[in-house]
């Protein structure tokens, strides 16, 4: 029993592209009007948080605002005619071209062989905004066609010119083909359909076979999407083309052993992941033994539970570093505070609309008023945990408690681009990688003394950089939902490449700290069983942007798990040296 992601599921290059553009105008936008011709990509749901971003997709040209606020328009992938290329320039309005490059390829194919006196027949969806396009370089001299059927339409023609839209169903483009060039010998053929539709159409053909039933993901008025839906319900296998997870709750996933996901070009990550995490949720309703485990370790994973008992074992494997005595307050202070922050701010986060897509986006909205008293209680008795170990550790906890519930809060005037803690770029993943270092390293040594020992800093550069690590792990992941609605994470702000090798440098630099602290006696020998941890995030590091069956909530699951390892590895090596 499972559920099988396929690799090629997502944003293809040109779409991502486009994308990409956009939000890179959307940061840098003034106070100019931007406007997309037509939607970017065909997913309501993308489209949805663009305009809130003040991205607004138009029609016709006729709809920008001529109020004489400066205005940008942005030419979708799918490419537009030459005819309202100027129709747009007549108006003194700024281009910004996202056309895909292969989609150009094609245009600049007709506008050539038209020139040369062939009639263009492109294949494709005669409604398609893309071929339309395509359209407008034939200059009169183009034919759409849709099916082999159409081909017996076709009137007599001298030399031909077949390409194909870039999406377009492989095996129909073959047959039509075919058909063309017995009718009209004199036939030059270009095969313009992209690489990544072949691939994600012989994955879906592939992956369909082994599974019980697929579920496309993707817009409804996608045609990538469709076609990937005709593809896998010709393989007889129930097929189900679903827009986001909510969909769903009206199909009997638990029929199903073995499931498969495809989506279209135009589906963001963030959509397939929830769809993924669903199914296998619902899956795991009606398991047995091993799965209800599993399920149980998901549900304290969605609930933060498992990320407070991870900060717990930080806290214990500090406190053993440090050569401090083991106190069970600590643990659980550090387990609540951890619990209390992440919990108010997704609650926070989920009012401002910013934790749409997560994973934990339906447990939030349906038991929020759970959440709001679990957090509270956990604030209190941090606060009554810190002032039963000391003064200076009640005032430590204060203050960071503060400064956390601060962190989301609104203290400046909207028309600042900073208003709040949270905007400041890339300052997510170092707040919260300081207030678990801060809390598990800090705490334990003010219980003793003030000083500030070589222990003590190893401790806290330890546990903020394997924080760190994991939390920007995760941001790379949900790098295109970050960007779509503005959250500027260190992956957004410096790049997904550039991010890695920051992340590799600090796990290379935790792994000789801990070495040479044990080794030279500035900690306990407790630094070489922190080792293997320091490793297990090694080896997710290098598999962890490969696209598999793993769902983002397990994704989140196992990076968390090296916090326990931490844990267990510490005590074990004190028990047994």
């Amino acid at each position: 029993m499972g559920v099988k992601l396929a690799k090629t599921a997502g944003f293809c290059m040109g779409v991502r592209r486009a994308v990409d553009m956009v939000l890179d105008i959307a940061q840098r936008k003034g106070k100019e009007n931007i406007y997309t011709y037509g939607p970017l990509i065909h997913n309501p749901q993308t489209i949805e948080l663009l305009r809130s971003r003040g991205i607004i997709p138009i029609t016709d040209v006729d709809e920008i605002d001529a109020s004489g606020k400066a205005s940008t328009i942005i030419i979708r992938a799918h490419g537009i005619s030459p005819e309202e290329r100027k129709k747009i320039k007549e108006k003194g309005i700024r281009i910004i071209d996202a056309t895909c490059p292969k989609v150009a390829h094609v245009q600049a194919i007709i506008k050539k062989h038209v020139s040369l006196d062939y009639t263009v027949v492109i294949i494709g969806d005669r409604e398609h905004p893309e071929v339309n396009g395509l359209l407008g370089y034939a200059y009169g001299r183009g034919i759409v066609v849709g099916s082999v059927h159409e081909v017996e339409n076709l009137p007599p023609l001298g030399r031909v010119c077949v390409v194909a839209q870039t999406t377009q169903n492989m095996d129909e483009y073959i047959e039509i083909v075919d058909r063309i060039k017995a009718k009209v010998p004199d036939t030059v053929v270009f095969d313009t359909i992209c690489d990544s539709t072949e691939r994600r159409q012989t994955e879906v053909k592939n992956l369909t076979a082994e599974m019980d039933a697929m579920f496309i993901v993707g817009g409804r008025n996608s045609a990538n999407t469709k076609r990937l839906a005709r593809i896998s319900e010709r393989q007889g296998k129930p097929t189900y083309h679903i827009e986001t997870a909510d969909e769903l709750q009206d199909i009997p996933v638990n029929q199903y052993e073995e499931i498969g996901v495809s989506a279209g070009a135009s589906t963001p990550n963030w959509i397939i992941d929830r769809v993924v995490d669903s199914i296998a949720t619902c899956q795991s309703e009606k398991s047995k033994n091993v799965k209800k485990l599993f399920k149980v370790w998901v549900f304290t994973v969605k609930t933060d539970i498992y990320s407070a008992l991870g900060a717990g074992c930080l806290s214990l494997a500090s406190m053993l570093l440090q050569r401090l005595d083991v106190k069970v307050v600590n643990i659980l202070v550090t387990s609540l505070f951890v619990y209390a922050m992440h919990t108010l701010n997704r609650l926070i986060d989920r009012k401002a609309s910013t934790i749409i897509g997560s994973f934990r986006e339906e447990s939030y909205r349906k038991h929020e008023k759970a959440y709001v008293a679990a957090a509270i209680i956990s604030v209190i008795m941090v606060l009554i945990g810190s002032f039963s170990a000391g003064m200076n550790a009640f005032i430590l906890l204060l203050l960071i408690s503060t400064f956390g519930v601060l962190y989301n809060t609104r203290l400046l005037p909207d028309n600042w681009r900073f208003k709040s803690l949270k905007d400041l770029p890339g300052s997510k993943n170092i707040a919260t990688a300081t207030a678990w270092a801060a809390v598990a390293a800090a705490l334990p040594q003010l219980e003793v003394s003030l000083s500030i020992t070589p222990a003590v800093i190893v401790a806290f550069l330890f546990i903020f950089g394997i924080v760190f690590v994991r939390s920007a792990i995760s941001d790379v992941l949900d790098i295109q939902g970050d960007r779509l609605i503005g959250r500027e994470t260190i992956p957004v702000l410096i790049g997904k490449e550039r991010t890695n090798v920051l992340l590799q440098g600090i796990i290379v630099a935790l792994f000789v700290l801990l070495f040479i602290s044990s080794y030279l006696g500035w900690t306990s020998s407790v630094g070489f069983a922190l080792l293997p941890c320091i490793f297990f995030v090694w080896i997710y590091f290098i598999l962890y942007d490969r696209r598999s069956a793993f769902s983002g909530v397990v994704q989140e699951g196992i990076l968390e798990t090296s916090y326990i390892l931490a844990g267990l590895s510490s005590l074990l090596w004190v028990w047994f040296t």
